[in-house]
C-alpha cells in the first residue's frame, strides 16, 4: 500500500463530505435574508412559517457541516507533516482569520436567528441571519484564498527550505482568489435555490404545505437562474481565463488539449483514455478555445504533451481531470437551462401543475453538491503532481511517519463515522420535510 496516495485518499474522503454542507448553508442563508425580510417588512404569515421551516433545517446543515469540518484541519498535522513545515507560516494565517473574522460572527448570530425568534424584535432578527449569511461568506473567502495561494503562491520567500510570508496582502490577493471565490460563492447561491427549489417540489407533490411551497419554489427558480447565469458567466469565464493564464498545465489537462494548437478546438465531449493519454468520440467546436480564452481565434495554447511529463498530472489523474471539469460544465448548463424553464412555466401559470417539472427539481436537488465537488476534483487534481504549484510535490509534502496501516485504519474509522453522520443527516432531514411548514409561527 502506497501512504501518499492513501493520505491523498483520506483527505479527499474527508473534505469531500464536509463540502457537502458549505455550499448548501451559503446559498440558503442568502435566501433566508430575503425570506425573512419579506416576514418582516410584510408581516405576512406564509413567508414567517417559510422562515421557520427553512431555518431549521439549515441550522440541521449548518451542524454537521461544523461538525465535519473540524477534522480536516487535524489532518495537516497527521499525514501532511513535510506540507505543515513548509507552508505553515503563510497558510496558518487566513485559517486564523477565518476562525476569528467569520467563523464566530455566523455561529454567533446563528443562534440568535434559531432560538430567537419572538423573543427579539423582527428587524433584530432579520438582521441575525443577514449575519450569518455575511459570515458564511467570509468564511469562504479566507478558505479559498487559503487554497488558491496553493495554485497560485505570492508574497512569499523561500528561507532555510521554508516558505515564509513577506506580504500577507499580495498572499491573500494571490493571482486565482478573487476568480476562484466568486465562481464559488454563485456555485453555493445555485446549490442553495436547487436545494429549496427540491424541496418545495417535493412539498408541492406531496401536497404538504403548499402555499408555502409554491412562493419558496418561485424564490428559488429565480434565485437560482441568477446564479447560474452568473457561475457560466462571468464568474466560469474569468476562472477559466485565470487557469489558462497561471496554471496552463491544469489547464491542458482539464480542457483534453493534449497537442498544442494555434486556434484549439473546444472539446464538448469526448471519451478519455490514458495508455497514451487519448480522446475518442470527440465533439469540439474549431478554434473557440482560444477565442473564448484570449479573445482570438488564433490564439495558441500549449498542450499537455509539451510539458515536462514529470509536472503535469498523469494517468487516472489526467482522466479524472478531464472527466470532473466536462461534467461540472454540462451540469452548470443544465441548471440554468431548468430554472430558465421553470420560470417559463411559471410565466404560464403552469409551473404547479406540471407534475414532472417537479420531480426533475427533486431528482437534481443533490446536482448542485455533485457539480461543487466536480470543480474541487479538476481544481485539486489538475494541478497534480504539486500541492503547491511549481514548490512543492504532493509526495515531498506527506508525512514519513505514519504508516499505510495507519492510514488505511483512520480512512475506515473516518469512512464509518462519516457513513453514520451522512445517514443521520439525511434522516432528520427526512423528518423535518415530510412534516412540512405546517407550524403556525407563534407571535
Amino acid at each position: 500500500m502506497d501512504a501518499v496516495l492513501l493520505a491523498r485518499i483520506q483527505f479527499a474522503m474527508t473534505i469531500g463530505f464536509h463540502f457537502i454542507f458549505p455550499p448548501i448553508t451559503i446559498g440558503l442563508a442568502w435566501l433566508l435574508v430575503m425570506v425573512e425580510w419579506r416576514a418582516w417588512r410584510s408581516g405576512d404569515e406564509i413567508w414567517k412559517r417559510m422562515g421557520l421551516f427553512f431555518g431549521k433545517i439549515f441550522g440541521l446543515t449548518f451542524a454537521i457541516g461544523v461538525a465535519t469540518g473540524i477534522v480536516m484541519e487535524f489532518q495537516f498535522g497527521t499525514n501532511w507533516a513535510g506540507y505543515s513545515r513548509y507552508v505553515g507560516d503563510i497558510f496558518g494565517a487566513p485559517l486564523a482569520a477565518e476562525a476569528l473574522f467569520a467563523f464566530f460572527l455566523e455561529s454567533s448570530f446563528l443562534g440568535l436567528y434559531l432560538f430567537g425568534r419572538n423573543r427579539v424584535s423582527e428587524g433584530v432578527h432579520w438582521f441575525s441571519i443577514l449575519m450569518v449569511a455575511v459570515g458564511a461568506t467570509i468564511s469562504a473567502f479566507w478558505i479559498i484564498a487559503a487554497n488558491s495561494w496553493q495554485q497560485t503562491p505570492a508574497g512569499f520567500e523561500i528561507i532555510e527550505g521554508k516558505a515564509v510570508l513577506t506580504s500577507f496582502a499580495d498572499a491573500i490577493f494571490n493571482p486565482s482568489t478573487w476568480p476562484r471565490y466568486f465562481h464559488t460563492v454563485v456555485a453555493a447561491l445555485t446549490t442553495g435555490a436547487f436545494f429549496m427549489g427540491g424541496i418545495s417540489a417535493w412539498l408541492l407533490l406531496k401536497k404538504t404545505g403548499v402555499e408555502v411551497a409554491q412562493r419558496s419554489l418561485k424564490l428559488a427558480l429565480v434565485f437560482g437562474f441568477v446564479s447560474s447565469l452568473l457561475s457560466i458567466y462571468p464568474t466560469g469565464h474569468w476562472h477559466a481565463s485565470q487557469v489558462a493564464e497561471t496554471q496552463p498545465e491544469k489547464f491542458a489537462a482539464i480542457e483534453g488539449l493534449y497537442e498544442s494548437h494555434e486556434g484549439a478546438p473546444l472539446v464538448l465531449f469526448a471519451i478519455p483514455t490514458t495508455s497514451p493519454p487519448t480522446l475518442h468520440g470527440t465533439i469540439e467546436i474549431p478554434k473557440l478555445l482560444s477565442w473564448l480564452t484570449f479573445g482570438d481565434l488564433d490564439a495558441p495554447i500549449k498542450g499537455l504533451h509539451d510539458f515536462p511529463p514529470e509536472d503535469v498530472a498523469q494517468g487516472a489523474e489526467l482522466w479524472l481531470s478531464f472527466v470532473s471539469f466536462h461534467n461540472m460544465v454540462a451540469l452548470g448548463m443544465f441548471f440554468l437551462g431548468a430554472t430558465a424553464l421553470g420560470i417559463f412555466l411559471m410565466w404560464r401559470r403552469k409551473l404547479f401543475t406540471s407534475r414532472w417539472f417537479l420531480w426533475i427539481l427533486v431528482l437534481g436537488t443533490p446536482l448542485p453538491i455533485i457539480a461543487c465537488e466536480m470543480g474541487w476534483v479538476a481544481a485539486e487534481v489538475g494541478r497534480q503532481p504539486w500541492v503547491v504549484y511549481k514548490l512543492l510535490r504532493t509526495a515531498d509534502a506527506a508525512s514519513v511517519s505514519v504508516s499505510a496501516g495507519e492510514i488505511l485504519f483512520s480512512i475506515i474509522l473516518f469512512g464509518s463515522i462519516y457513513l453514520m453522520l451522512g445517514a443521520l443527516w439525511l434522516f432528520v432531514l427526512y423528518k423535518k420535510i415530510a412534516k412540512g411548514p405546517t407550524e403556525e409561527v407563534k407571535t
